[in-house]
């Protein structure tokens, strides 16, 4: 079986050590309480804490906003946009920073983005998959990946739909550059968090499935699911990782 993939945790901070920042010192409380948050989302869905990897996202956060992330405590950061992440990454240095690619990634901006990028979320098509193979060959370099899942079949969304995804990894051995690491999905725009849950219950399914009958289901160790008004329902379905962004910065930008 595979193992989760290194995922960095929340590192814990004297939170005496503000530098008389209060905004640095505002974020430190809000990721210890959405360190709670996760901790008992976590014991309910019985598993620990450890289970679960925030995931910061910063699409919305300028350069210096991003850079008091890591200062705070959280190493793992989350940026939608390749463009944003070229830049946040080659300026902002520090020990042990991962950064995730979570938003959609175009063809053109492969190149640039993968010497970045300890996991991409959003692999949505078999031609991403296919030139993020070609660029990772001539880099020679592996890329751990997520397959997104449109699991509510939503036309204005990007992903595989479910029935597709089983298709999807008989060709992953196709791409031998690649690391496949499981799934990620967003919650349906409609409906709230009643309707999230169900989204997260179908695709903790649907990854428990394959996981059983496909032979690349030992590689699904990893399911990307869950933002800041439902993370707590999605660890509870099962999520590894969740995408939290304005319940961090609630206060502080």
């Amino acid at each position: 079986m595979s193992k989760r993939i290194p995922l960095s945790p929340v590192v814990p901070c004297d939170m005496s050590d503000s530098k008389n920042d209060p905004n640095l010192t505002r974020l430190r409380e809000n990721l210890q309480k959405t360190g709670q948050t996760i901790a008992e989302a976590a014991t309910r869905s019985g598993r620990d804490s450890t289970a679960v990897t925030l995931v910061a996202v910063t699409k919305y956060l300028t350069t210096s906003q991003t850079a008091l992330l890591p200062e705070a405590g959280t190493l793992a950061l989350g940026e939608s946009r390749p463009q944003q992440l070229w830049k946040k990454g080659a300026e902002i240095v520090a020990p042990n920073l991962q950064w995730h690619l979570i938003g959609h990634l175009q063809r053109n901006k492969i190149k640039p983005t993968l010497p970045l990028v300890s996991l991409i979320h959003s692999v949505d098509s078999l031609r991403l998959l296919e030139e993020l193979n070609r660029q990772a060959a001539l880099q020679k370099r592996t890329v751990p990946y997520l397959l997104e899942v449109n699991i509510s079949a939503d036309s204005n969304k990007h992903g595989f739909r479910s029935k597709e995804i089983e298709t999807v990894l008989d060709k992953v051995d196709d791409y031998p550059w690649l690391s496949l690491r499981g799934f990620m999905a967003m919650a349906s725009r409609e409906g709230g968090r009643t309707r999230a849950e169900a989204d997260f219950k179908k695709t903790k399914q649907l990854f428990d499935d394959l996981k059983k009958k496909h032979p690349q289901g030992a590689n699904l160790t990893e399911l990307s699911m869950g933002m800041s008004s439902d993370y707590d329902l999605a660890i509870e379905q099962g999520a590894t990782i969740v995408r939290v962004g304005s319940a961090l910065y609630e206060g502080v930008f």
